[in-house]
């Protein structure tokens, strides 16, 4: 079904790998994931393989969802065996966010291009724009009402995480701060939140491109692409600790700032190309 020319094929390949050697620096340059630089270059490539815009737009989604699973995993063990995780604020977080996960699974694995547009247009923006410039740690404020407040926070950082394709890091480590948890320690807990978000939006977009025969150039189970995944996953893995390295070699504000730039540059143009 789809018949591409060699040098397209070759384009999207180099566009997928590009974008994990970004998203892997910036995973151990910033301690960030990287689907806000994925979910772009899974787009384009699906789209220059010929998959149809909102099916390119889900699968790149769905896969991005996937290369978090694995990433999730191995952060994970990396701040236990460091001591910068808790299982009490892990217990805490975790079943609203998997609450807002599976509403946002529900939604983003039939979502139209026009709802993909205003996540990657408004969203996109912001969150690289707070992963740069925000405060990081809001751990000092006080908020009213943060009993209650807790179960809406949760269940809409699950909700946009998994409609924009992220692990939780983005949205969670500020939110988690905001209500008291220490930065280092809501970074390592984050890191095995993302598998809250990644399991049943991977499940989810699997199930809902088995159900509508979604037509994926390459290996795909659904709305997730074995090409894309197997193109990022050893990238990513293989430049994270030296992002790591290099975080400790070089002033990170300015890296920080182009990252910013760079993001933002992708994600509207992702925006205005879907």
């Amino acid at each position: 079904m789809f018949e591409v020319d060699l040098i397209v094929f070759v384009l999207a390949i180099l566009v997928v790998l590009g974008s994990a050697v970004v998203a892997g620096l910036a995973a151990g340059l910033f301690g960030i994931g990287g689907g806000i630089i994925l979910v772009p270059g899974l787009t384009d490539m699906m789209m220059l393989l010929g998959v149809p815009v909102e099916e390119a737009i889900r699968t790149a989604v769905g896969t991005s969802l996937a290369t978090v699973v694995v990433t999730s995993v191995r952060s994970a063990h990396a701040h236990y065996k460091k001591g910068s995780f808790s299982w009490q604020v892990a217990r805490d977080w975790a079943p609203f966010i998997i609450i807002g996960a599976l509403c946002g699974t529900a939604l983003g694995s039939q979502g139209s291009r026009e709802l993909f547009r205003f996540l990657f247009l408004f969203l996109g923006p912001i969150i690289a724009f707070n992963m740069a410039f925000g405060r990081k740690d809001w751990s000092g404020v006080h908020i009213p009402l943060r009993r209650y407040l807790q179960p809406l926070s949760g269940s809409l950082v699950g909700f946009f995480s998994v409609m924009m394709g992220l692990g939780v890091g983005g949205l969670g480590v500020p939110t988690i701060t905001l209500f008291g948890v220490e930065l280092r320690r809501a970074i390592g807990t984050a890191a095995v939140l993302g598998l809250c978000t990644s399991i049943p939006g991977v499940c989810g977009f699997m199930y809902s491109g088995i159900v509508h025969e979604a037509q994926i150039a390459g290996p795909a189970t659904g709305y997730i692409s074995w090409l894309g995944f197997a193109l990022i996953v050893p990238v990513t893995l293989w430049l994270a600790p030296l992002g790591v390295k290099l975080n400790h070699l070089m002033s990170l504000d300015l890296l920080r700032r182009a990252f910013a730039v760079l993001t933002i540059v992708n994600v509207i143009r992702l925006g205005l190309t879907i």
